[in-house]
């Protein structure tokens, strides 16, 4: 099993963990984008706020719903033009063993 970064929520407040459960499903199940493009939307915030681990996170979890190398790059060009290379250097760290 995976290690859940939120684990230690979890056990301090797992009605915050169950709201935070609840968001995700909200956020990622049904609808009219698929899930892969909901990774990716998700990939390009974190790669716009810095967040290495969610970068690296969201990108396996695209790969596995059957994002591209290319699809994920293109991500990342976006992010790029609105928010400047600093953030593809987190980006880049993250995705070094994936890609």
């Amino acid at each position: 099993m995976k290690h859940d970064p939120l684990e230690i929520i979890n056990k301090t407040d797992s009605s915050l963990f169950t709201e935070i459960q609840h968001m995700k499903e909200l956020a990622f199940t049904g609808g009219e984008l698929s899930k892969k493009h909901k990774l990716l939307i998700a990939l390009a915030i974190d790669a716009a706020n810095h967040a290495e681990n969610g970068i690296r996170s969201l990108a396996v979890q695209a790969i596995e719903h059957g994002a591209s190398k290319n699809e994920i790059m293109e991500t990342l060009r976006i992010v790029n033009y609105i928010c400047g290379a600093g953030s593809m250097y987190p980006a880049a760290a993250a995705l070094k063993d994936i890609l």
